[in-house]
C-alpha cells in the first residue's frame, strides 16, 4: 500500500494579489482538501489550474506541478511524477514545497520497489526536516520516512516516526491524524504485535468523518485480520465480504488485490471452495504488471489447494507452479527490500567514516602547521602525530577484522534460529567425519522435524512459525556439548552431529531434545498449541564415515519414526527402514516427510 502519497498537510502558498491569481489559489487549496480522497475531482482541478497557469505566480507555478508529481504518483506513473518532483527539488522557490516534493519522491521510489534509491534520498530528507519552518511539511517528510521504513520490514523505525509525528506540539487534523494511525497499526501488525480492536475501529471512524476511504478500507482490512488472528474467522470473513464494494471503489490496486486474495484465504479455510476461487481469481486479475506481492502469492496457492482437493491434478500442477513463481518473487522482493536497507546503512556508515577520517586529516594538518610554527616542539609534535597516526590504523585494523568476523558469521550462521546453516553444517561434518576416521572414532548422527509444522504456519502465520523455529533451536542447543555441531537443513529440518557418540547415546540426546520441545510454552507466541518432534539416529558404526549415508540413514531412521505415530524416537535399522523407505528414495539432508 501507498499512505505515503496520502497524508496532508498543505504547503502555504505564497502571497499573491487580488483577481486571477486570487482564484488560483482557492482552486489550489480545494485540490489540496481532495487530493487523497477524490482523484477524479484533482484531475479536473488539475486541468483548470494548468489552463490558468499565464494567471499564477512562481509559488503557485510550482504548487501546480507538486500536485500534478502527486497525482501521476498515486496513478501509478512513477516516471513521470519523479520528474516533476525532481525538478521542484532543484528549481522550487518555496523551501516548505521544496520539502514535501522530496518527501513525495521517497514515496514514489517505495511505490516503484526502488528501496535503495529511496532510502538514499531518504538521507536527504532527514537532513533539512530539522530546518524547516513548516510544521505540516515536517508531518509529511516524517510519514514518507515512516512508510518508507515499513515497507523495507524496518518497522520499529517506522513506528519511532510515526510517534515522533504524533508527539509534536502542533495538532493534526482528522485527515492526518487518520493516516498516521493506521499505518502505526499496520506497522504494530507486521511487526507481530498486538493492539486493540476498539482502537482499529476508533481509526476506521475518524477516516470515514474526514472523508479518506481509501485509508478507512485500509484499517478496516487490519480489523479484520485481527478477528480472524484471535479465531473468529466467520466473523472476518462477513465483515470484509459486507465492505469489498467499498473496497473496489477506491481504485486502489494493491489495497483491491490484498483484501481479495485475504477473503480467498479465509474462505478456503472455512470450505468455501467457490468463494475462495472467485476471491482469489479477482485478486490475481487485479495484481496485472506485479509479480512480487504477497496477495498474489496467497491467490495461487489457494488456487492450488482447490484444484488439489478436487484431484485436479493438471490444474494443480499449474497452480503451484504459479504459486512457486509468486512466492519466489515475493521472498526475493523482501530479500531485496533487507538488502537494500543494509546497503545504504552502510553506505552512511562509510560516509560518516569517510567524514571522521577527514576531521582526523584536517587535524593532522593543524598539527602539522604548529610543528613548523614552533619548531622548538618539532620533536614532541612528531612523537604525537606518530602516536595519533598509529593509534588510528590500529582503530582500523581492528575495526575491519571486526566487520570481516561478522560477515562470515552471516556466512556461517541461519539467521532466524543462530545456529549452522546448511552449507556451513555439511562442511564442519565433513571434516569432523574425517578427522575421526583417521582416529578410529565414533560419530552418530540425530536428525530431528517437527511434527505437522506447516499446520502451525497456516493457522497461526509465519510469524509464530519462525518463533516456533528459534524456540527449538534454542531448547536442542542447550543440550550441546562444545564438540557437537548443530544446524538447520532447511524448513523445521534440524539435524545434531555428535563426535565420540554412539546412536545409544545419540538416542538419548534426541529424546532430551524431543522432551524439550515438548516441554515449550508456545503462549508468549500468542497462541496456544501443542509442539513435538520425530528424531532419526545412526551412527558411523551402521552407516560409514561418508556424510550423506550418514544423513541418508537417519533420515529414514526419522521416516520410521513419523511412520510410527510421530514424537518419537528411531535409531536406524536397516532392514525395516529399507521396507519403509519411502517411494522413490530422498535426497538426504533434503527429505521431505509427512510433516
Amino acid at each position: 500500500m501507498a499512505p505515503g502519497l496520502m497524508l496532508a498537510g498543505a504547503s502555504a502558498v505564497a502571497a499573491v494579489p487580488p483577481g486571477a491569481a486570487a482564484a488560483v489559489d482557492v482552486l489550489l487549496q480545494e485540490a489540496e482538501r481532495v487530493r487523497s480522497s477524490d482523484p477524479a475531482r484533482l484531475a479536473a482541478l488539475l486541468a483548470e489550474l494548468d489552463g490558468a497557469r499565464h494567471a499564477a505566480t512562481r509559488g503557485q507555478r510550482d504548487h501546480i506541478a507538486y500536485l500534478r508529481a502527486y497525482r501521476e504518483a498515486f496513478s501509478g506513473r512513477y516516471a513521470g511524477a519523479l520528474e516533476e518532483a525532481r525538478a521542484l527539488v532543484d528549481d522550487g522557490a518555496d523551501p516548505s514545497l521544496r520539502l514535501r516534493a522530496r518527501a513525495l519522491i521517497v514515496t514514489i521510489h517505495g511505490l516503484s520497489r526502488q528501496f535503495t534509491d529511496g532510502l538514499r534520498e531518504l538521507e536527504s530528507l532527514h537532513a533539512e526536516i530539522p530546518g524547516a519552518q513548516d510544521l505540516d511539511a515536517k508531518r509529511q517528510a516524517l510519514f514518507a520516512s515512516a512508510t518508507l521504513y515499513h515497507q523495507v520490514g524496518q518497522h520499529g523505525l517506522a513506528i519511532r516516526d510515526l510517534d515522533a509525528l504524533l508527539a509534536r506540539t502542533s495538532p493534526m487534523d482528522a485527515r492526518d491524524q487518520c493516516m498516521v494511525m493506521q499505518l502505526r497499526q499496520a506497522a504494530l501488525q507486521a511487526s507481530g504485535q498486538r493492539f486493540e480492536e476498539s482502537a482499529v475501529q476508533a481509526t476506521i471512524d475518524q477516516c470515514d468523518a474526514a472523508g479518506e476511504p481509501l485509508v478507512a478500507n485500509m484499517a478496516r482490512l487490519s480489523l479484520a485480520r485481527e478477528m480472524a488472528e484471535s479465531g473468529r474467522v466467520e466473523a472476518a470473513v462477513a465483515y470484509m465480504a459486507a465492505r469489498m464494494d467499498e473496497v473496489e471503489a477506491t481504485r486502489y490496486p494493491r489495497l483491491v488485490t490484498e483484501a481479495h486474495s485475504t477473503l480467498a484465504d479465509w474462505l478456503l479455510s472455512l470450505g468455501d471452495h467457490a468463494g475462495a476461487r472467485r476471491h482469489a481469481n479477482r485478486a490475481i486479475a487485479q495484481a496485472t504488471g506485479e509479480t512480487s506481492l504477497l496477495p498474489l502469492t496467497t491467490a495461487h496457492r489457494v488456487l492450488y489447494e482447490i484444484a488439489e482437493s478436487a484431484g485436479d491434478v493438471r490444474g494443480a500442477l499449474d497452480h503451484y507452479r504459479r504459486y512457486a513463481e509468486a512466492n519466489k518473487a515475493y521472498l526475493n522482493d523482501v530479500n531485496a527490500r533487507e538488502f537494500a536497507y543494509q546497503i545504504v546503512r552502510r553506505e552512511t556508515q562509510q560516509q560518516n567514516q569517510q567524514i571522521e577520517l577527514l576531521d582526523q586529516q584536517n587535524q593532522v594538518l593543524v598539527l602539522q602547521q604548529r610543528v613548523s610554527e614552533q619548531a622548538a616542539q618539532n620533536t614532541r609534535l612528531l612523537i604525537a602525530l606518530l602516536v595519533f597516526l598509529l593509534a588510528t590504523i590500529g582503530y582500523w585494523a581492528w575495526h575491519v577484522t571486526r566487520r570481516h568476523n561478522s560477515l562470515r558469521r552471516l556466512a556461517e550462521v541461519d539467521s532466524l534460529t543462530a545456529v549452522d546453516n546448511r552449507r556451513h553444517f555439511m562442511l564442519q561434518a565433513e571434516q569432523t567425519l574425517r578427522t575421526l576416521e583417521r582416529q578410529a572414532g565414533t560419530v552418530a548422527m540425530v536428525m530431528l522435524d517437527l511434527d505437522h509444522f506447516k499446520k502451525i504456519n497456516d493457522t497461526f502465520g509465519h510469524v509464530t512459525g519462525d518463533w516456533v523455529l528459534e524456540q527449538v533451536a534454542r531448547a536442542c542447543r542447550g543440550l550441546c556439548r562444545r564438540v557437537d555441531r548443530i544446524g538447520r537443513l532447511g524448513g523445521e529440518e534440524f539435524a545434531i552431529l555428535l563426535p565420540g557418540c554412539d546412536a545409544a547415546a545419540a538416542a538419548r540426546v534426541a529424546g532430551q531434545c524431543r522432551e524439550r520441545i515438548a516441554a515449550i510454552d508456545t503462549a508468549p507466541s500468542g497462541q496456544a498449541f501443542p509442539l513435538t518432534a520425530s528424531c532419526g539416529v545412526t551412527d558411523t558404526s551402521q552407516s560409514g564415515f561418508v556424510l550423506s549415508r550418514l544423513l541418508s540413514h537417519a533420515d529414514q531412521a526419522l521416516y520410521s519414526a513419523k511412520h510410527d505415530g510421530r514424537n518419537v524416537v528411531r535409531v536406524y535399522d536397516g532392514e525395516r527402514d529399507l521396507r519403509r523407505r519411502r517411494p522413490g528414495g530422498h535426497p538426504a539432508g533434503g527429505a521431505s516427510q509427512p510433516a
